[in-house]
């Protein structure tokens, strides 16, 4: 049941995976459609629009070069460095003095007070008839003109000093013109995109012909131009051939190539995304002196180049977390899946409001009765000592010695005697209550195992039991703590999950080398511990099976809604490989506190995308004031120094001042220095983040770094 009562009836077919976006009648390999649910044989019916001008203006939109971070679509390019601005009151006074100025000046001039001298050119190389006034017209004309020079060359000196272009550019018509709405004109023909220029220098021109009647008409949209666009990739690295490609758009137009869910958009979208560049809009840069100049004002916006570096967001409870945050990712990483270019597994509460069950592919609702799908425990693997691996993670990862240098190898060591066996006897990995009796070392489930595998010829494997069962009674047997562990999903609202019989749907995260959308509710109200065994079973899962991915092309990204008790030391190096195999986890933390103290550095400096919301500690600031480093600045001490007056005149002058001012006499020095400053203070962080915004620092996969910057999420990425 979804959370508004509706029943889930998405992946009702044997394997839950679905296939990826390909030219191939809207799929991917013959192989991969053999072993893949079946697609709808037609597109589902889309209202089209009255004509494409809303689309067409969206593809044609401006999408300038700018700094990390900055939302590309619309930006205009600001200079790095802020200008120096006069005061509106002293523009003002000063545009009006160097006016009188330059008016008294001429009218002295032109009343002789102050002689003939600047006339003294006119003399010298006008001819003698046009000085003494008998040139007639033309000579009165040219006498005017020279005046009119003289005195406009006044103007101009003053008007410069006076700062009359900076006063015409701020005030004048220039500002009413570039605010006032222009006509919008068409590109050339070589320059619009709606024209697909790259499919027509290929050769595909009917293909270009089709999309771009579709664009025109307003049968495509921004997820169906990303999607063909993520098609043709596959053309030209060959993974698919030119021909399918070709004849699938001249068939299908805009809905070609289509995600194998059938669908070309979400049900509804909450924030701003732009598929040209892949970005989602959280925010707008405060207009604030801590941010660089070139940042303020404009649009804050994430992309895969900045996940695959994943994120760290930290806040408290209500600080804006899920609703500014993983909501807009999980939406933009679910049009990216529906383009071909990503796959997503967004883990949270249910009912944390991380989107509709109909946004994604697979909804997995741990201990609800009515989900669909089930959980893989195993990870879908088939060897056993990684299955082992990946459970002891999840089991008993918190356990372990947060110092570097530490593992979990002896839990993973229990776990691989007791998991092998039962394999090579029963052909599967044991189920939780199997695995439950195994570890608590009762005579009768161990007995019976070493009876199946003696009469299964496997007693090359009872060297396992008769270590596991030397260890039992040992006082530092982990055993005893992984039977606690397990007994934590031996409960009866588990009892249909976890199921290795194949008499369920399990998903497993193997299958993200697929553009699939999941989503995992885990029971934290009635479940606390069991939901973060599996918050880390899952992480654990996703840094094994996205690693070892094939086809790296596809971006990986795990949203972790609260992830209390899932960073271990081993969650720590999985981040740290996940740059390398484009793929991210965003986690986000109500307190650095829910991180043992040695591991908070190290995963500050995994993730190269940090954010610390609104209400941070002072002692969480710290850890984010120590990774954000300091900066030099220029730094102007200001000393007031008393003036003495040495004469009577002078003491008058003083008395008088000091009685229409209040204030004695002084005279100000500035001395300028060089300091180095933290970029965001401890007590900044804690005390002077507004609520609604947060201070956000970014890293790409390329390594580029942008400074700490302050952004208002108050309603910035909101449709």
């Amino acid at each position: 049941m979804d959370s508004d009562g509706t029943r889930d009836t998405r992946g009702t077919h044997a394997n839950p995976v679905p296939r990826p976006a390909g030219p191939q009648d809207g799929g991917g390999t013959p192989a991969e459609a053999a072993t893949t649910p079946p697609r709808p044989t037609t597109p589902p019916p889309v209202p089209p629009l009255p004509d494409g001008t809303a689309f067409l203006r969206w593809l044609r939109a401006p999408r300038p070069e700018a700094a990390l971070g900055v939302w590309r679509f619309g930006y205009q390019p600001r200079p790095e460095a802020e200008p120096v601005r006069t005061p509106t009151q002293q523009l003002l006074g000063g545009a009006v003095l160097a006016f009188l100025c330059g008016w008294l000046l001429c009218s002295l001039l032109w009343n002789g007070y102050l002689g003939e001298f600047w006339q003294w050119p006119w003399y010298v190389l006008a001819p003698n008839s046009w000085t003494h006034g008998t040139g007639g017209v033309v000579g009165g004309v040219a006498s005017w003109i020279y005046t009119a020079l003289i005195f406009g060359a006044i103007f101009l000196i003053l008007g410069k000093i006076g700062h009359w272009p900076e006063l015409w550019h701020r005030y004048g018509p220039p500002t009413w013109v570039s605010a006032a709405p222009t006509p919008e004109r068409p590109p050339a023909p070589e320059q619009d995109p709606a024209e697909f220029l790259y499919l027509r220098q290929a050769g595909a021109s009917d293909a270009a012909d089709r999309l771009a009647g579709d664009a025109r008409t307003g049968l495509m949209r921004d997820v169906d131009h990303a999607r063909i666009a993520r098609a043709w990739q596959g053309v030209r690295s060959g993974r698919h051939s030119m021909a399918t490609f070709t004849a699938a758009v001249v068939k299908d137009g805009a809905a070609a190539c289509l995600h194998p869910s059938g669908e070309r958009d979400l049900p509804a979208r909450h924030a701003q995304h732009d598929m040209v560049t892949g970005q989602v809009r959280l925010g707008t840069t405060a207009d604030d002196p801590r941010n660089p100049y070139q940042y303020r004002g404009t649009g804050l916006a994430l992309g895969p180049d900045l996940l695959g570096t994943s994120l760290l967001a930290v806040g408290p409870a209500g600080s804006g977390k899920t609703g500014s945050l993983v909501r807009p990712l999980a939406e933009s990483l679910c049009l990216h899946a529906l383009a071909g270019r990503a796959s997503v597994v967004v883990v949270g509460a249910a009912g944390a409001g991380l989107g509709p069950a109909d946004a994604y592919d697979v909804v997995v609702r741990v201990a609800h009765p009515e989900s669909v799908y089930d959980l893989d425990l195993y990870g879908g693997t088939t060897d056993p000592d990684e299955a082992a691996a990946i459970l002891a993670e999840a089991l008993a990862g918190d356990l372990a010695d947060p110092h570097p240098g530490s593992d979990s190898r002896r839990s993973t060591t229990v776990l691989a005697q007791l998991i092998g066996p039962f394999k090579a006897v029963h052909g599967r990995f044991p189920s939780v209550p199997e695995l439950r009796r195994l570890l608590d070392g009762a005579p009768g489930p161990l007995g019976a195992l070493r009876k199946a595998l003696t009469d299964t010829g496997h007693e090359s494997l009872l060297r396992e039991l008769d270590a596991r069962e030397r260890q039992m009674g040992h006082p530092g047997d982990v055993g005893a703590v992984l039977a606690d562990r397990i007994a934590l999903l031996d409960r009866p609202a588990f009892a249909g999950f976890f199921d290795t019989s194949g008499s369920s749907r399990p998903f497993s995260l193997k299958a993200l080398d697929h553009p699939v959308r999941v989503r995992i509710d885990l029971p934290e109200r009635g479940h606390a511990d069991a939901s973060r065994i599996l918050a880390r079973l899952v992480l654990a899962q996703f840094t094994a099976s996205v690693t070892v991915r094939d086809d790296r092309s596809l971006f990986a990204c795990l949203l972790l809604d609260d992830a209390t008790g899932v960073v271990t030391p081993e969650a720590v190096r999985g981040i740290q490989r996940l740059r390398s195999a484009n793929a991210g986890v965003a986690l986000t933390l109500r307190t650095l506190d829910d991180v043992p103290r040695p591991l908070r550095s190290p995963l500050l400096g995994a993730a190269g995308c940090r954010m610390a919301f609104s209400g941070l500690t002072p002692w969480d600031g710290q850890d984010f004031a120590e990774v954000w480093g300091k900066e030099w600045i220029e730094a102007r001490d200001v000393t007031d120094r008393q003036i003495i007056a040495e004469t009577p005149a002078g003491k008058a002058l003083h008395v008088v001042r000091r009685v229409i001012t209040g204030k004695a006499a002084t005279a100000r020095a500035v001395t300028v220095r060089q300091v180095e400053r933290e970029r965001w203070s401890a007590s900044e962080l804690a005390h002077g983040v507004p609520p609604g915004h947060a201070v956000l620092s970014l890293t790409t996969v390329k390594g580029e770094h942008a400074p700490p910057l302050l952004v208002d999420l108050r309603g910035g990425g909101r449709v």
